[in-house]
């Protein structure tokens, strides 16, 4: 078996570490725009992954590239995965990628026929949110007769938060920006509904030492879950956790327009103010803290004509022994898994498939506890408890 990473970025570390951990037979080449980045990635991981150079909007080196690859795993930036989806189809070559515009997905969808004829499958949104976070959820509401609240709460943050934001990144700006600006989805009645994000804050609580946190509407983590349990669920939203006062900040700055893409003129210069932010924000924000992820889906409905409340957490930690950040190790080591599935023929049905839909639930968890990451399951019967 053979993978390819496309990007050695943050997520590429995890994503590595995970296939050498449990695949160590496999073939792993990490490619990107920057032949040092890539050397640099396969060095940190012991010598035995192989790097290259590789454009992506060079279409015919993204065709060379794909030949002979069991999986791909896309770790770029969204505005790619149509092209990938594509090109994996070409070459059948299962395709993995960490996704997270809910536009790009669904016209991945749309080359379903195509890659299914191609015999490959490709698999988007496989991170943390959009990604894990979706499994987690359809785990929670299985068994269930009548699912009347879905509620997914996930958030990366920083151990130790400093002013004026109490965040550091995890991720790229770009991704980050997308979540604040787009529209979130979500069930409200049964019916599909759109809603601002930054918008509705409300608190939600985590063990030591995080306590009382935020979360508040953003878009893209529910991904294609709402379409997936429409007509299931009766109400469902997924809202980012950060700690309090992150959404008013960030909402102020949105309704100001730094968050706008189109241009501004400045003098003889043209901006724009979102490229700006985005940019601002890396100069200006941690990038070496160690961190957390938090995450909580609860699940309230009926099984056997009785209430039954189902939740799972999730709370991860920069690991010291890796050198692994929390959201590396959350939205790698998903996505990884899914291509290793892949990979064995675990996932067989071929096309473009929402992760819900086709990725074994009680396996995927296991898979995940054994990497690590601490999931934990309750359910509690009786009186809907509100």
């Amino acid at each position: 078996m053979s993978y390819l990473v496309l990007g050695a970025g943050r997520m590429a570390r995890g994503l590595v570490h995970y296939l050498k951990t449990h695949d160590q037979d496999a073939r792993v080449k990490v490619v990107d725009v920057s032949a040092q980045r890539a050397k640099d990635l396969a060095t940190w991981a012991g010598g035995s992954v192989m790097a290259g150079r590789l454009d992506l909007d060079d279409r015919a080196g993204v065709r060379r590239a794909f030949e002979d690859v069991t999986v791909a795993i896309g770790a770029v930036h969204y505005r790619y995965n149509v092209m990938l989806t594509e090109e994996a189809a070409r070459a059948r070559t299962h395709l993995v990628d960490l996704g997270g515009n809910n536009g790009v997905v669904a016209r991945q969808l749309a080359l379903g026929a195509r890659v299914k004829k191609a015999g490959v499958t490709v698999v988007p949104d496989t991170g943390l949110a959009p990604g894990m976070a979706s499994i987690l959820a359809m785990a929670a509401i299985e068994g269930m007769d009548r699912v009347d609240h879905l509620r997914i709460r996930v958030g990366g943050v920083p151990l130790r938060p400093l002013p004026p934001l109490g965040y550091q990144l995890v991720f790229s700006t770009e991704g980050l920006i997308n979540e604040y600006v787009e529209d979130a989805q979500v069930l409200e009645g049964g019916k599909l509904v759109n809603v601002p994000s930054l918008t509705d804050p409300e608190p939600v609580r985590f063990p030591p030492p995080f306590g009382m946190m935020e979360a508040f509407h953003t878009s893209g983590g529910a991904s294609t879950l709402v379409h997936t349990l429409r007509g299931r669920v009766f109400d469902l939203d997924y809202r980012t956790v950060r700690y309090p006062g992150h959404c008013e900040r960030m909402a102020t700055l949105k309704e100001l327009g730094f968050m706008d893409a189109r241009p501004v003129k400045l003098g003889k210069v043209t901006v724009s103010p979102r490229e700006l932010t985005g940019l601002l924000l890396e100069r200006g924000l941690p990038d070496r803290g160690e961190d957390a992820v938090l995450v909580l889906v609860t699940a309230d409905g009926r099984s056997g004509g009785r209430h039954r409340r189902v939740r799972i957490r999730l709370v991860d930690r920069f690991d010291r022994a890796t050198g692994l950040f929390a959201m590396m190790r959350c939205t790698a080591f998903p996505s990884a898994c899914i291509a290793h599935m892949l990979a064995t023929g675990i996932i067989t049905d071929r096309g473009v498939h929402p992760q819900e839909l086709v990725v074994p639930i009680e396996m995927f968890i296991d898979r995940m506890r054994k990497a690590g990451l601490a999931i934990r399951k309750q359910t509690a019967w009786g009186k809907r408890v509100v």
